[in-house]
């Protein structure tokens, strides 16, 4: 905590000598002349103005994706641009520019295909003293509306990877103008899509960032979007057709037969890949016929719980992994099809709003991966140039995250370091990546399990409230990813086990109710054996239980 202060004093005071040698003021008339003497002519300004401290942005209407309002923010400078990045395409990007500046640049990422400055997000950067920037990737839609991708290349593209990152390099050059100086670091932190954004700039443009999170990371875009369709067929049948009243009843038997795997029974999967599952134990007998499976049904079970293998025993993806049951009403559902499925075969892969999800097959894999919309999938694993310069990147996934499967993570960590590894390339020292035991998609943890899920993630703050930042009354590096990934970077320290909390109400972080290490793969969080169990330092990481 002392060196969090320090740091923060020492940030304030250079906040004043920066601001004295700006040129820029806090209006649009200051950022277009800027813009226009810079030679940014395809850049205007949509609106800048200054926020006092304890204030509100009030997120227009029309930022469908991202309604949430950021509150309680520092004393700052809002701004948005517009940027035309061709003859048929648009993105912009908000960026908010605090008085007191830590001298250091946050990029914050997307989800889905969701279109929209993550203004919510931005405003957990900004209470750190960060200058926090995310960009629209040029379009306006919901998470899994992807109606505006049909026949438009230019548009897949700025989602894809362009407009990420020539944001970036806008964003970055305003901060400098606005202050006089250029960020001493810069950060970038984001989960699902976010977390493939982050991925794809570590790899086509490894000096964008000096540090970069990445959480549930939605990286392999072509395998991703069409398992989804592939896992909405699965309990599309009447006949072995799984009713959604029965994912709590198996998520209990899950809970039941594969907690105390883990070497210690608190309600809590932390090791759902070594756990023996006897899906017979759910079956029908006699004249029970309710809260069980027929054999039908525990077939389409088994479909879910195994990887996607296709034509020739072509690996296409893993599963979801036993424990993300309470999620399993987005995409396993009743059989209806997700749009993050079926919107990116219509209209990523052009094949029209006509086409429906009872006509996949393996062509479709085949045709996502000729085509590749928007050059989107994170699979350039040669990210020695990003090692090389220095930078540091920390991913996870949580282990009850029902909508993208978190052995994926694991799938590019591997990937990762078979083509480093050959290289003499020591991953550890720039790349770690761990799992959450009990954490769903990026944020949030089933009633069920009660696991500790919260390290002031990408996405996390704001899924508990609009004012929040870091974590309240740990806010250090051992509990906090973005001050570790600072600590990594900027003084070499390499991140312990970080420890992730949970609360009695996770709406209002009253009590203390668990927390747990979250241990760097391969390793494991292992309860000692003796105190109390939800407290920490009850545990140790080791390679196995």
């Amino acid at each position: 905590m002392g060196r969090f202060r320090y740091l923060s004093q020492l940030c304030l005071t250079s906040t004043f000598i920066v601001l004295a040698q700006g040129s820029i003021s806090c209006t649009p008339e200051s950022f277009s002349t800027y813009l226009e003497s810079t030679g940014n002519d395809n850049a205007t300004v949509l609106q800048a103005f200054n926020i006092a401290k304890g204030g509100t942005f009030m997120v227009p209407a029309s930022d469908i994706a991202y309604p949430q309002s950021p509150t309680d923010l520092p004393e700052l400078c809002v701004i948005q641009i517009n940027v035309t990045s061709s003859v048929t395409s648009a993105y912009s990007f908000g960026l908010f520019l605090p008085v007191e500046w830590n001298e250091r640049f946050l990029a914050v990422g997307n989800g889905g295909f969701a279109g929209g400055i993550n203004w919510a997000d931005m405003g957990v950067g900004v209470r750190y003293g960060f200058a926090s920037m995310s960009t629209d990737t040029g379009h306006n839609s919901t998470s899994a509306d992807g109606t505006w991708a049909f026949h438009e290349p230019e548009k897949l593209i700025d989602w894809g990877y362009r407009a990420m990152h020539r944001s970036v390099v806008l964003a970055k050059e305003l901060t400098q103008a606005y202050y006089g100086d250029y960020p001493k670091y810069n950060y970038y932190s984001g989960c699902s899509t976010g977390g493939r954004q982050g991925l794809r700039s570590v790899e086509l443009y490894p000096d964008d960032f000096d540090g970069v999170i990445a959480g549930s990371a939605a990286w392999w875009t072509s395998h991703l979007q069409t398992w989804t369709v592939k896992i909405g067929t699965y309990n599309a049948q009447p006949a072995s057709q799984i009713p959604e009243t029965m994912f709590s009843v198996i998520e209990e038997e899950v809970i039941r037969q594969c907690d105390p795997q883990d070497g210690l029974t608190d309600g809590i999967v932390s090791a759902p890949q070594q756990c023996n599952l006897r899906l017979e134990s759910l079956l029908c007998q006699g004249d029970n016929t309710t809260q069980c499976l027929s054999p039908a049904q525990l077939s389409t079970l088994r479909l879910i719980y195994s990887d996607y293998v296709d034509v020739n025993q072509t690996f296409v993806f893993p599963h979801l992994l036993p424990g993300s049951e309470s999620q399993w009403d987005v995409l396993v559902n009743n059989g209806t099809a997700n749009g993050l499925g079926t919107d990116y075969v219509r209209y990523f892969l052009g094949l029209g709003p006509q086409w429906t999800q009872d006509q996949f097959d393996y062509s479709i894999i085949q045709l996502a991966d000729q085509l590749d919309p928007g050059n989107a999938t994170a699979d350039d694993f040669d990210i020695s140039p990003f090692q090389k310069k220095g930078g540091k990147l920390l991913t996870y996934h949580g282990m009850a995250d029902g909508y993208i499967p978190t052995d994926s993570s694991l799938h590019y960590y591997n990937r990762i370091t078979e083509e480093l590894v050959p290289k003499g390339i020591d991953l550890d020292s720039f790349y770690r990546f761990f799992y959450v035991p009990g954490m769903q998609h990026c944020a949030g943890t089933p009633q069920s399990m009660h696991a500790p899920w919260y390290f002031a993630g990408p996405n996390q703050a704001t899924a508990l409230s609009s004012s929040l930042h870091s974590v309240p009354g740990f806010k250090d590096a051992r509990h906090d990813i973005l001050l570790a990934m600072v600590d990594w970077v900027e003084n070499g320290s390499v991140p312990e086990p970080l420890i992730a909390t949970t609360w009695d109400n996770d709406t209002t972080q009253d009590t203390v109710y668990r927390q747990r290490p979250l241990c760097f793969y391969p390793q494991k969080a292992v309860y000692k054996g003796e105190g109390d169990a939800d407290e920490a330092q009850t545990w140790e990481c080791r390679s196995q239980y």
